[in-house]
């Protein structure tokens, strides 16, 4: 079903199967937040950054994207050494830590089992993103982490995935004007694996600041 594009709902419940699994997870974890996870950051951001989803023990439980688990300990070092973000380490939603000129959104906003959203659901959430996109800064670079979160973005501009393909450090020329980079996700398996190390993730936030430089 296509969705127009709105703002982030954060009493969504479009997919049976994760507002279920959310429900289930709440019970087994009252403490969790266990909803929608909202984007995070600037609201005027010059870097748009787009992960896959919330992660179980991450930021279901703490509400704030990439923060309580593996996955983020890269992410906001990085932000932080490039002058994005206030503090290296994201602990919890009410940390303090405030991001300068980025946020940070999912391609699918609720948990999925086994960290693995079904493609009806990544075109079911989709909206969301392109409403986010929508009020982008024009100039600003979009950062997608991993293959899922390319492609959902590329839908949400209503781009052909067979035009930009997706290869880790690679920038793709956008038709408004603005463009897309892309990076192997910051999980534990990509960096424990070294398929993405901190170097190679240091070089790709060094590239989009250097092409922001020069335009």
């Amino acid at each position: 079903m296509k969705h127009e594009p709105i703002p982030f709902d954060p009493e969504c419940r479009r997919c049976p199967r994760l507002s279920c699994f959310l429900d289930d997870v709440k019970q087994s974890y009252p403490g969790y937040f266990a909803r929608p996870v909202p984007p995070f950051g600037d609201d005027q951001p010059s870097l748009l950054i787009v992960g896959l989803a919330p992660g179980m023990h991450g930021a279901n439980r703490t509400g704030r994207p990439f923060t309580g688990d593996y996955a983020g300990v890269l992410l906001y070092e990085t932000l932080h050494k490039f002058g994005y973000a206030s503090a290296p380490v994201s602990v919890s939603a009410d940390d303090g830590l405030v991001l300068h000129g980025c946020r940070i959104t999912n391609a699918v906003k609720c948990l999925p089992p086994e960290n693995k959203p079904e493609t009806a659901e990544v075109k079911a959430c989709n909206d969301f993103l392109a409403a986010e996109i929508a009020t982008l800064p024009a100039g600003a670079a979009i950062l997608a982490l991993g293959n899922v979160a390319h492609g959902a973005v590329l839908r949400a501009l209503g781009l052909k995935a067979g035009d930009y393909r997706f290869g880790h450090d690679v920038r793709h020329a956008l038709p408004d004007g603005r463009a897309l980079y892309d990076s192997y996700h910051c999980s534990r398996y990509n960096t424990q694996t070294r398929r993405l190390t901190e170097a190679m993730f240091h070089a790709v936030f060094a590239r989009i600041q250097q092409d922001s430089k020069g335009a």
